[in-house]
């Protein structure tokens, strides 16, 4: 399952390249399998308040975080939402992306999503 937040579009274009199936961040949004979390960087490198918000209950859930940001704004704040998702939760941080990022940029997370929380996913229905 990939998470995701969207605020410009850039991130539902991204999650819209991906093979996997998702599901946008909600007021009340629980979730009971592993996922990929993709969120938008707010401001100067914060997280955003309704990820936030979300990763409160459901973080012990999340594999992995993709963060899109624009490089403009200085390689100090670039994708800083991501930083501070990886480090706060002990999860790795699986790719900056440049706005809606590149073909290179989605194989990856597609990689990641197929190894690390497609597969767990699988293996917890057989068990």
């Amino acid at each position: 399952m990939i998470v995701y937040a969207s605020r410009t579009g850039n991130v539902s274009y991204i999650v819209s390249k991906l093979q996997a199936e998702s599901i946008e961040i909600t007021e009340n949004l629980i979730m009971d399998k592993p996922y990929l979390l993709i969120t938008y960087t707010d401001h100067l490198g914060e997280v955003p308040q309704k990820v936030s918000h979300f990763l409160k209950s459901n973080s012990h859930l999340c594999r992995g975080v993709v963060v899109s940001g624009n490089s403009n704004f200085g390689h100090r704040v670039f994708g800083g939402a991501g930083d501070k998702i990886a480090n706060a939760y002990q999860i790795p941080l699986v790719r900056k992306l440049e706005l809606r990022g590149f073909q290179a940029d989605y194989d990856t997370i597609q990689q990641f999503y197929e190894t690390r929380v497609k597969d767990e996913n699988v293996l917890k229905i057989k068990q």
